[in-house]
Formats: structure tokens, sequence, C-alpha cells
């Protein structure tokens, strides 16, 4: 006789009555199980620590006392043989209250305490990114993607390159999608990934694409992709990073067992990076720097939210503000000027206080005799 090992998790908000967890809808294709321990024996039994050398054993090994029970996203599995009532908690069940098969595939993660590989929480919009409509357009593409993975099969846009001049809106478009199609984002910077100790940036990197595929349909942001995946002949000026650029080059080859999950590398120097990587992404979307129109609209956005009023002309200042990015337009310009009027008691900016802050970052204004007058 198979016994039913679940139990539903207090702490899920969206519960599900017994009576429908007791009818699965279908047999599971996919569990993915993260180890918890003894949760409620508080602190009376100590956390036994579960690493998994032989995935395939463990699979056999689940499938042996599972076979038979009913699992929805939330709830635990409690082992009976090595661990009598140790509990992995179901983070993923697809289909969600599905019943364990020989033919379902179970796959055990630990998800890390490391700060840089949390899920990230943001409220941006796409029309919060001003200009950069190409990039949008190409970007239809993964909305359309993570909104019905199961469609795409082998045309999902899974690799994805996000470049262009810092302070563009390449890590403000990834947050975009993730807020408006409500899907986890995972955001790290490439260089957190290299750890101090062998095997180190590798596990990391295993893990981030473990948690998004139980998570998924998800997005994987890593910044600053130069900082491992630079060209051979300049790997030597960031030390040995070999293993970390392999185990990320193993994750996006096989990234097709993913499914629903895209990864956006994002750089300033796409020329520095190694062919063996680059030719892993499958599109390449450029950020440029905003034109007059876009500068404009960048300036009267961040206008509206100073904390003191203004008094100068934004079409001077648009003019002013050429080949900047609109990062540099908030930070260099209009927040120098801001604590400049503060410094000196002012209630309101003055085209001064913007005339100083455009001199105090050294930018070549390009402007017609008399502009400063």
């Amino acid at each position: 006789m198979k016994l039913n090992n679940i139990t539903p998790d207090p702490l899920v908000s969206d519960k599900k009555s017994l009576k429908n967890i007791n009818e699965p809808n279908e047999d599971a294709k996919l569990v993915v199980l993260q180890s918890i321990g003894y949760p409620f024996l508080c602190n009376l039994v100590e956390n036994p620590k579960i690493e998994i050398f032989d995935k395939e054993l463990f699979e056999l090994y689940a499938k042996e006392q599972w076979e038979g029970s009913v699992v929805y996203e939330g709830s635990f599995l409690f082992d009976q043989k090595l661990l009598p009532d140790f509990a992995f908690k179901i983070v993923k069940a697809h289909p969600d209250n599905s019943k364990i098969t020989s033919k379902t595939s179970i796959l055990l993660v630990e998800v890390p305490e490391s700060a840089e590989i949390k899920k990230i929480e943001s409220s941006v919009k796409m029309e919060d990114v001003i200009g950069q409509e190409r990039a949008k357009t190409k970007c239809k593409i993964i909305t359309m993607y993570l909104k019905e993975p199961e469609k795409f099969k082998e045309w999902a846009p899974r690799n994805v390159l996000f470049h262009g001049t810092p302070g563009t809106g390449k890590t403000m478009l990834a947050k975009s999608l993730s807020n408006e199609l409500n899907v986890p984002l995972y955001l790290v910077k490439a260089t957190s990934l290299i750890g101090e100790h062998v095997g180190d940036g590798a596990r990391q990197i295993h893990e981030l694409f473990e948690m998004a595929a139980a998570n998924a349909p998800s997005v994987i942001f890593i910044d600053e992709m130069d900082a491992i995946g630079l060209d051979r002949k300049f790997q030597s000026l960031r030390g040995d990073v070999s293993e970390v650029v392999n185990a990320l080059l193993t994750e996006m080859d096989g990234i097709d067992h993913h499914n629903g999950v895209v990864t956006i590398g994002a750089t300033n120097n796409p020329h520095l990076i190694d062919f063996a990587i680059r030719s892993r992404f499958e599109e390449e979307i450029e950020f440029t720097l905003p034109d007059e129109k876009d500068r404009k609209a960048i300036l009267e956005l961040y206008i509206e939210t100073l904390p003191l009023k203004t008094d100068f002309n934004i079409e001077k200042l648009v003019k002013c503000t050429k080949g900047m990015s609109g990062r540099d337009i908030k930070d260099r310009v209009l927040k120098v000027a801001l604590h400049k009027a503060i410094f000196e008691d002012q209630e309101i900016i003055t085209w001064g206080h913007c005339k100083y802050a455009l001199k105090q970052h050294k930018i070549k204004l390009n402007e017609p005799k008399g502009m400063f007058a």
C-alpha cells in the first residue's frame, strides 16, 4: 500500500482543499524539491545537511517511495526510509496538483543563501524606459515566450545579449519584463560569481539556473558579462575564471531543459566577450544613447520628481546633454545641480546650478558661443 506522503504548507496563502489534493488532474511531469529538514520539531532535532552526489540515484529513491503521491506547490513530501520524517518542500510541480509516476522527473535543488542570487522585486514598467524603441520591439519575442513557454519549444529565445553604453536602460528593461509579466527575476553581477575557492563560482551558476528552472517562467539577468567572459587573450587580466565560464556554457547549452527560462547577459563591451560565450546568444540587442527627443523626455520625467522647483530652459539643457545616457543626466547633471542649490540654501534650481554640474563633470557642451550668457 502506498502512502500519500503529503502535508499542506501552513504558510501557503492560496491553500487548496483536501478534496482537490486527493483528486489529481493528471500525472506529474516534473517535481522540484528543496530539502527542509524537520520543520515541525523546531530546535529539538538538528537538521542534517543533504548533499546529493548522484542525482539519478536520488530520483530512483524518490520514485520508489513517493510514486502515487499527489503533489502541489508549497506542500511537503516526507522521507520514510533513510531519514524518517525528513521533509522536502515541493517548490515546483508541473502540472500542479498531479500524481508522481515512474515517468516523473524529480529534481532536488538547494536554494543558496547568497544575496546576489535572490529573486528581485521591481515596480519598473516598460514605459519607464524612455526611448530604446528598437530594443523594446525585439523584446516582444521574450514577452511572448514567457507567456506561453510550451508553445515555442526549440524556437524559444533562451539566451539574449543586451549591450550598449552604461546607463542606457539595460537593467531597467529586464526589470520591466519581469514586473509586467509577473515572473521572477534573478539578477546577479558576473563578478559575484567568482568565488574565493575552487568550485564556488561553478556551484553558484548551477544553483542559479536550478532556482530559475524551479520557478519558471523566469528571467536570469547576468550583468557585466565581460567580467567572466573576456576573450581568451584577455582572461589573464581577471585571473582563472575557466571553471565559471565552463559552468555558464554548460547551462546555456543545456537550457532547453529549463523550459520557460530566459537568460539575459548584459555588457558595455561586447567586443571583449569571448566568441565561445558570445556565440551562445541567439539574439543581440543594442541599447543606444538617447537622442534629443528622448533626452527631453528624460529631463521632464526626472524634473517632476525633484524636491526643489526649477527655473531654467529645458531645451538649452537638452542640447548640453548630447552624448549622455539617461543615468548621466540624472546623476551627473540634475542630482549635482540639486545638491549645489541646497548647499547655497536656494529653493529653486537655476541654470547656474546646471552649468556648475556640467562643468564639474567636464562635459563637452558643443554649444554656440554665448550659450552660457
